[in-house]
């Protein structure tokens, strides 16, 4: 995978991410802080600036209630 292609990887992740939470009518602050992350670092992932880690990924679904199917499918 090139370095454009994975660009484009996290920022399809972002937009499902953002998706999902406008869907639910939530504010970032709001899933920042169910998953029990700071506000600033959740706002730079959902911009597609910031890669998480797995297991901040996973948080993230926790606190949408959402499948990783719905969010990887890229």
């Amino acid at each position: 995978m090139s370095v454009a292609d994975d660009k484009k990887t996290v920022l399809e992740i972002a937009n499902k991410i953002k998706e999902a939470r406008i869907s639910k009518n939530l504010r970032q602050i709001d899933v920042a802080k169910k998953a029990g992350l700071d506000a600033n670092s959740y706002a730079k992932i959902e911009r597609g600036i910031q890669k998480p880690k797995v297991i901040t990924l996973t948080k993230i679904l926790k606190a949408l209630e959402i499948k990783s199917s719905e969010i990887l499918s890229v």
